[in-house]
């Protein structure tokens, strides 16, 4: 771990009991801290038998209160988180659950931009025509966190190059990179299409070259 980083520490570890709206049930066991860098409150799930698997599959998850909690068809992070979890529990690993509200912009700045992609823009755009960054994203905390559970090599699940360049340069190993699945709707296509032609993201969308 990049000696350079703050430390963090384990403050509560709980295990909380999951079922998701399809059924699905797992057990994770839910880590707090002290010591982020930006005082905000995000957590680690421990999931599977094996987290202390080497390496283990881990899953930065950016917070979506539209798509995680509302069911929101005009992105693919409720599909994302559920697939994570179940995914990390058979492997053993951790889901990280980062407040980086709308790629870091906020919640009520995210459905800003939401209106101004109605009026014809893509995600990033929007963004910036909101005068803000195309991904503010900083994985400085999750690197802190893997380092407070004892984590310095990881088995990645994302299609996010950035992730993997934000984790490497702050000391994390990313020794293998593990794709999500495509969770392609009507709403949210023109949203994946902007990930891949944009961020290169690793989706294989059958209606982008």
């Amino acid at each position: 771990m990049d000696e350079t980083l703050p430390t963090a520490t384990v403050r509560t570890r709980v295990t909380v009991p999951l079922r998701f709206p399809d059924g699905y049930v797992t057990t994770a066991r839910v880590h707090t801290f002290h010591g982020l860098v930006d005082g905000r409150e995000h957590l680690a799930f421990g999931l599977g038998e094996h987290v202390d698997a080497d390496p283990p599959l881990v899953r930065p998850h950016s917070e979506c209160l539209t798509g995680d909690v509302f069911g929101s068809q005009r992105c693919d992070c409720g599909p994302q988180l559920r697939e994570a979890v179940e995914r990390i529990a058979e492997a053993g690993g951790y889901l990280l659950y980062l407040r980086q509200e709308g790629r870091g912009i906020g919640l009520y700045a995210k459905l800003d931009a939401y209106a101004l992609q109605d009026d014809g823009l893509d995600t990033y755009e929007a963004n910036l025509a909101l005068g803000r960054g195309a991904d503010e994203r900083d994985y400085t905390v999750a690197a802190q966190i893997l380092g407070a559970l004892g984590v310095d090599r990881v088995a990645l699940l994302s299609n996010n190059p950035d992730k993997a360049a934000q984790l490497e340069r702050l000391g994390v190993t990313v020794a293998d990179r593990v794709s999500t699945g495509v969770h392609l709707s009507p709403a949210n296509a023109g949203y994946l299409a902007a990930k891949v032609t944009r961020a290169d993201h690793a989706l294989d969308l059958p209606f982008v070259p």
